[in-house]
């Protein structure tokens, strides 16, 4: 998306394939899958949005494979020629090796679908409880384990907590939703691993603060319809829980093995391509890998799968490109850090910019602008800012919808 639209001046035919027909900017779909935004304000038509670019054309086809040598990317039910190929195919949830058993259980938040389906499983379980006479199996229906303590676990605990001691506090006759138990599991000693220690540390005071209960340290071996299991120093633990949700791992992307198969290109453990400083595939510098698929160090680290790098690295791929038409070097890419930013909940977020760290109300405030900023079009910023106003003053989701089948 970003190539595309730096592009937009170029002497040059663009060609944006997606299997999609929007954008979607992932790091609200939690906001989606608790009821404070809808599916369409964290997304918009691709077409909507390159609708003024002349010299681009949007096709929707899903690509599955390659031919490096005759420089076609094949798609499904066709195929597309390219001089240069930009690959952003992104990234998937990572089960390690449990896909046929966990996912079932415990879906993760990587699209719409996803996040409606976590929505869904969530307000269930309310409903469920509300009609359970059986206190144990109304307590496995008011316990949720949200595995994964990175940012997408921290802000989807902290919203779930939310939604149980504020939100839906007068809703309901038989049950009172603020004595849920919402129970975030990490394999790490702290949350927000990539986070400063102390920031993490004031992450897990917030999380507290909610009624949120904290297992560090741990490892989940077993997720099933009725619970969890989890295997720490002191033995092993099951959990009752009926609903559980997935936020521990990403794994990139079925194209990149046909990518890596068709251009022989390295790979690190996790699959990601091994790119040229200037994301490029080693020795084919007409293909360019950006995002969650490409591997590139920085400061001795790999650049993290973050949306502000998949976008400097989208910018970054359209002007090697434009330097090439123009017969200019191509400068290797440097990342410029934003910083990381996680919120917990209301008036509550962690900030990291290297020397600069703050939590509280400041890096509450910032998350909220800069995630603003990032929606792709003026009409899905106006509406969330509204939308997250009137949530602020009165504590309603209104996006509060089970729309698919009962859980």
């Amino acid at each position: 998306m970003y190539t595309a639209i730096a592009l937009r001046h170029a002497a040059a035919d663009v060609t944006l394939v997606d299997r999609r027909n929007f954008h979607l900017f992932q790091p609200l779909l939690y906001q989606v899958a608790t009821g404070s935004l809808s599916p369409g304000e964290v997304a918009a038509p691709l077409r909507s949005l390159l609708r003024n670019q002349k010299n681009t054309r949007v096709l929707l086809g899903e690509a599955v494979n390659l031919d490096a040598a005759g420089r076609r990317l094949i798609l499904a039910d066709g195929e597309v020629p390219y001089d240069t190929l930009v690959v952003a195919t992104g990234s998937q949830n990572q089960y390690f090796g449990h896909e046929a058993t966990w996912e079932p259980n415990a879906p993760g938040l990587k699209s719409i679908e996803d996040a409606t389906r976590v929505r869904e499983k969530l307000l269930y379980a309310f409903e469920a409880a509300e009609r359970e006479t059986d206190p144990v199996r109304r307590k496995a229906w008011l316990t949720f384990v949200i595995v994964g303590g990175g940012p997408t676990g921290v802000e989807l605990a902290g919203a779930l907590a939310e939604i149980a001691h504020d939100t839906l506090r007068d809703d309901f006759r038989s049950i009172r939703p603020e004595e849920s138990q919402i129970i975030l599991v990490e394999g790490t000693p702290h949350v927000l691993p990539v986070f400063p220690v102390s920031l993490s540390e004031a992450a897990e005071r917030s999380l507290q603060k909610l009624g949120v209960t904290l297992r560090t340290g741990v490892k989940v071996t077993e997720i099933t319809g009725e619970g969890v299991t989890l295997v720490s120093p002191k033995g092993e633990e099951q959990i009752a829980s009926r609903t559980v949700i997935w936020a521990a791992g990403v794994a990139i992307s079925s194209f990149i093995n046909a990518l890596a198969q068709a251009t022989g290109a390295p790979r690190d453990k996790s699959g990601r391509i091994r790119v040229e400083p200037d994301l490029t595939v080693p020795g084919h510098p007409e293909i360019f890998v950006t995002g969650d698929a490409a591997y590139l160090e920085w400061h001795e680290a790999p650049l993290p799968g973050l949306a502000p790098v998949a976008m400097q690295e989208g910018r970054y791929a359209a002007k090697a490109i434009l330097n090439r038409l123009h017969g200019r070097p191509v400068e290797p890419f440097h990342y410029f850090n934003k910083g990381n930013l996680a919120v917990i909940g209301r008036a509550a977020g962690v900030a990291d910019f290297g020397r600069l760290r703050f939590h509280g109300w400041p890096a509450w405030f910032l998350w909220l602008t800069v995630h603003l900023l990032y929606l792709a079009q003026f009409r899905n910023r106006l509406i969330v800012f509204l939308r997250w106003g009137f949530q602020y003053l009165s504590f309603d989701r209104g996006a509060r919808l089970i729309t698919g089948k009962n859980l």
